[in-house]
């Protein structure tokens, strides 16, 4: 039995109120390329399928149009919803999908009725478990159910999975110790933290919520990430899709299949001089990706957004790291203010404010205001 397993599309997301629709687009078309080479069973999506409970119009329509390729590629699709959907807007229409191949998890009920399949080494039954919050699982367990633990402990031992089968779950939470990025929701204080023993009873767990592909515990139990960077924290990292086959029982495959984006998300520092020469941009690829660039000058350059933009067209954020920066002062009361003259206080005041002392120029400038000032006031 041969799955591929993906979440956290996050489609109809924005960064730095950039639109990625197009990028979405593109990767989910790289997707399905993909889905054609390795000719898998099914595809399991884990969760967050759009990057908000309302999601825009073009991203409803870009979901329904992945699902409609896979449905003709008579491929049996597993969706569940994740803490950025709406688990009633998601399962909308489920029943009726069923027909063509495509499974989407109800809302929570306490109940999880596992899919059956056969192959040459027998049974697989496969579990969808949406997003579960302790407060859900109170209402349908009782009392004495605090954490998140306790919710999805709760939850699989009613699922009763049998131990003679080969046993899969699909679900969306954050499982202690995996290393999360920027770009994901997290409650306050990792209260959302699932221990990995809960999903002794699998042998595998399709796991969404974190955007790094990665191993929670043991081999079996394994986010897939998401198929696009969604913050300059991932910069580095290698999306992919996960390729799992399941053999004999306690004998579980997995590899990961690269997926290479649109456009990329990039970091670049320096000198606002260095950044600008032509040797160093061009042929690189960064003058349509995504950029962030940290500004080394001590001067801060004067339209600096709208000049880098002319060469670096999509640059979506813009910081400096000099003395001023880095050197956080706190400004006091001034002592003896009467016996300060004008120059003194303002001087005194941009050195706690900049870091850094008048220059010549400044110096000059400043003169010629303050004598001005006290002329007209004469």
């Amino acid at each position: 039995m041969k799955l591929i397993h993906l979440s956290d599309l996050h489609l109809g997301k924005r960064i730095y109120e950039c639109s990625m629709l197009e990028d979405q687009a593109y990767i989910l078309s790289q997707i399905l390329e993909l889905v054609d080479a390795e000719q898998p069973d099914g595809v399991l999506i884990a969760g967050d399928i759009y990057d908000k409970p309302v999601p825009p119009a073009e991203a409803v329509q870009l979901f329904d149009r992945f699902l409609v390729e896979l449905a003709e590629r008579g491929l049996e699709v597993y969706v569940i919803s994740g803490n950025h959907d709406s688990p009633e807007r998601i399962a909308f229409g489920a029943r009726l999908m069923d027909r063509s191949g495509i499974h989407v998890a109800p809302v929570y009920c306490g109940e999880v009725l596992p899919f059956s399949w056969q192959d040459a080494y027998g049974t697989v039954k496969l579990y969808l478990l949406p997003f579960l919050k302790p407060i859900q699982a109170r209402r349908h367990f009782g009392d004495g159910i605090d954490s998140y633990t306790e919710a999805l402990r709760a939850a699989i031992s009613h699922m009763a999975p049998d131990p003679t089968a080969r046993n899969v779950l699909v679900t969306h939470q954050f499982v202690t110790g995996a290393q999360r990025t920027e770009s994901e929701e997290l409650a306050v204080g990792g209260s959302e933290n699932v221990d990995a023993g809960v999903f002794a009873p699998f042998d595998y767990v399709a796991l969404g919520h974190l955007h790094r592909p990665q191993i929670c515990g043991a081999a079996h139990i394994r986010y897939c990430g998401s198929p696009l960077k969604y913050s300059f924290s991932e910069a580095k990292d290698q999306k992919s899709l996960t390729v799992v086959e399941l053999l004999e029982k306690g004998r579980v495959l997995c590899r990961t299949v690269p997926l290479v984006p649109k456009r990329e998300l990039v970091e670049l520092r320096g000198r606002y001089a260095e950044l600008t020469l032509r040797s160093f941009y061009e042929n690189t690829g960064w003058q349509e990706d995504y950029i962030h660039i940290t500004l080394t000058d001590e001067e801060d350059i004067p339209d600096a957004l709208g000049k880098l933009r002319s060469i670096y067209h999509r640059l979506m954020k813009l910081d400096y790291d000099n003395t001023r920066t880095r050197t956080n002062q706190e400004i006091g009361g001034a002592l003896e203010l009467e016996a300060k003259s004008p120059f003194t206080l303002f001087a005194e005041f941009y050195e706690l404010q900049n870091n850094q002392p008048l220059s010549e120029a400044q110096t000059d400038y400043l003169n010629e205001r303050i004598a001005a000032t006290w002329e007209d006031e004469a």
